[in-house]
């Protein structure tokens, strides 16, 4: 299961992951979101222990997604030792998303 990322919590479990982080920005309103939100849970099942797959709700958390100035939904970032470095906007596949996070692992 994705890891629920808010506000409170992204520091600690994104920019201090000595793992690859898969981000997910979605909301509950949005229709792409809800396509991509399978391939996400799918890939934090398949990654886990060795990546971390989170999703952040964008409504509720909105420091974060200002901070990474997070205009479309989705938008999915690839993070690494805390820094940014792949993204995708708008609702991608799996082999799309899962190639972007090995890259990074």
């Amino acid at each position: 299961m994705a890891l629920e990322l808010t506000d409170a919590n992204f520091a600690e479990n994104v920019l201090n992951s000595d793992k690859a982080v898969m981000v997910d920005f979605w909301a509950v309103w949005c229709g792409p979101c809800r396509m991509v939100g399978p391939i996400v849970e799918e890939l934090a099942n398949e990654y886990q222990g060795k990546a971390i797959v989170g999703k952040l709700d964008v409504d509720n958390n909105p420091d974060i997604s200002q901070k990474y100035a997070i205009r479309n939904i989705p938008t999915i970032l690839f993070i690494k030792n805390g820094e940014v470095v792949d993204k995708v906007v708008g609702a991608a596949s799996k082999d799309a998303l899962e190639s972007k996070l090995k890259a990074i692992m």
